[in-house]
């Protein structure tokens, strides 16, 4: 039976065993690795699940879970106005693009954990220092990922806006920003796992709660199957995130999607 024949419940199981084949034998290979190894910090899946469920589904989750999730979304939005903001700014005015050039290159080749001891030192540590922390890795792909989708903006497009006079608002939100868009989604893509990463660890330092903070705590107290937990959770934020990053790029992008399945038709 070849695809086009299939009903759409046997490509839904189809496309569901193809997702779940791979998990399944990984978590199967782990547990037999583990029940034969005489290493004592790899422990089995069954340890950490039972380890996931008295850590995290409980006050844990409001303590530890929550905050971080906060801190993430937050670093996230404000990585995402400031970066689109100043990437169509920059984008549109080509002097100050070469103006700022060398120093978007300077910026973007140090590591984000580099800043965080400097960040800390010029804040303090609080909860605002650690979303700033997020803000300062995940805003560069963004901001630059827009500036490369501004200035590639089709000219026949904005040279027909000019002919017609279009208010110069009216030309960014229906001209620059829908052209850039594919790029902007790449950026934001890229930021979230730089976000993601960035959360965690701003949380290992001089921190009382969060993910990073408990996943840290764990390790130096040799609490191995919590501190598996925690990595199976950050596992599952970061799927999560995904999948909802997936459901929003498509709303966004549609036209971009239907256009580009028209092209290939």
């Amino acid at each position: 039976m070849t695809a086009a024949r299939r009903s759409p419940a046997t490509r839904i199981a189809v496309n569901a065993a193809f997702a779940l084949g791979l998990p399944v034998l990984i978590v199967v290979l782990w547990g037999l690795w583990s029940a034969r190894s005489a290493n004592r910090f790899l422990v089995g899946p069954l340890a950490v699940l039972d380890a996931f469920r008295r850590t995290w589904i409980g006050p844990a989750f409001a303590d530890d879970v929550l905050p971080s999730l906060s801190r993430l979304a937050l670093g996230l939005l404000a990585s995402i106005v400031l970066g689109v903001a100043a990437g169509v700014v920059i984008g549109r005015l080509r002097r100050l693009r070469e103006l700022l050039e060398p120093l978007l290159e300077f910026f973007r080749a140090i590591p984000p954990p580099v800043l965080i001891p400097v960040v800390m030192l010029l804040l303090g540590i609080t909860g605002t220092t650690k979303v700033v922390i997020i803000v300062s890795g995940a805003i560069w792909p963004i901001l630059l990922n827009t500036i490369d989708g501004v200035r590639s903006t089709d000219s026949v497009m904005t040279e027909t806006a000019d002919s017609f006079r279009i208010p110069r608002w009216q030309r960014l939100w229906s001209v620059v920003l829908p052209a850039a868009s594919p790029r902007i989604m790449t950026g934001v893509r890229q930021a979230m796992s730089v976000a993601l990463i960035l959360m965690v660890i701003s949380e290992m330092f001089a921190s009382s709660s969060g993910l990073g903070y408990r996943i840290a705590y764990f390790q130096r107290n040799y609490l191995v199957a919590e501190m598996w937990s925690g990595i199976l959770l950050l596992g599952l934020i970061g799927v999560a995130l995904a999948v909802v990053f997936g459901l929003v790029e498509r709303r966004v992008l549609r036209w971009y999607h239907g256009m580009r399945e028209a092209t290939h038709a």
